[in-house]
């Protein structure tokens, strides 16, 4: 089953560098699905998974009587860039960094056991990291992970730096994400792991993000310092893109 959630991810990879070559144009039909089952030596569903991921992604869109379309200009930062920090600090050329501070097995709050779909017992795998871009503190990650999840976590190396990546290696695949960011204040670990001043504002991103099968996988909320991260939502009628990009100020601190 895992082999066959890696090809969908590979496919929808293959497709949108072909997208980002202008193979297709902008406003261009791809081929059929059986025409890219043969291409990919894939099954048919295997290529609607690819599909969905590239139109959930806002690359590709659907029209009544029509093949798959290529938006024009279409978003090309790929899903794991945004679900990952370690993909999309490497796409901005950037080294990423992160240690775990500390991590414990504890019961799950409230609202871990609603995002992560345990019940009034349930237990979590909470890990605390300090992330880095080149060597400089830029995000405070704290993630809760359901119990078969954090086993596998809590096997990992402290000073492993994709945890995504790792995750992806035991066939746990991160393929949805809900996001929801505000503005919080620095608290006293946040200024002492950052080098901020406590009450500093700070970018919070709070991500659920699940596997094929719509589990939970990881409950999140990272703590950014400001010039160094920036979201940007793109509507149209055929889709709803948020991404992630590096803002010009630099890893300066909010004191």
């Amino acid at each position: 089953m895992a082999t066959q959630q890696a090809r969908y991810r590979q496919v929808a990879a293959e497709l949108r560098r072909a997208i980002a070559e202008e193979i297709y144009g902008s406003g261009g039909r791809l081929p059929s699905e059986s025409a890219l089952a043969e291409r990919y030596a894939v099954s048919r569903g295997t290529v609607r998974q690819a599909l969905a991921v590239l139109r959930n992604d806002g690359v590709v869109t659907s029209r009544r009587g029509t093949r798959r379309v290529v938006l024009d200009n279409p978003p090309l930062q790929d899903f794991s860039e945004l679900t990952s920090f370690t993909g999309w600090a490497r796409s901005l050329g950037e080294q990423p960094g992160g240690s775990v501070v500390h991590q414990e097995r504890r019961a799950a709050t409230e609202e871990e056991q609603h995002q992560l779909r345990l019940g009034p017992d349930g237990e979590v795998l909470w890990v605390l990291r300090l992330r880095t871009l080149s060597g400089r503190p830029v995000m405070v990650e704290r993630t809760s992970y359901p119990p078969a999840v954090g086993a596998l976590v809590e096997a990992m190396p402290t000073e492993a730096v994709s945890v995504t990546d790792l995750l992806a290696r035991h066939g746990v695949l991160l393929v949805d994400a809900d996001h929801t960011i505000d503005l919080v204040h620095a608290e006293a670990q946040d200024a002492e792991l950052l080098g901020c001043a406590a009450g500093a504002p700070l970018l919070r991103e709070r991500r659920r993000a699940t596997d094929p099968a719509g589990v939970p996988v990881e409950w999140s909320e990272d703590r950014y310092l400001p010039g160094t991260v920036a979201f940007t939502v793109h509507n149209s009628s055929a889709s709803t893109v948020l991404t992630r990009s590096r803002t010009g100020g630099g890893a300066t601190s909010a004191s």
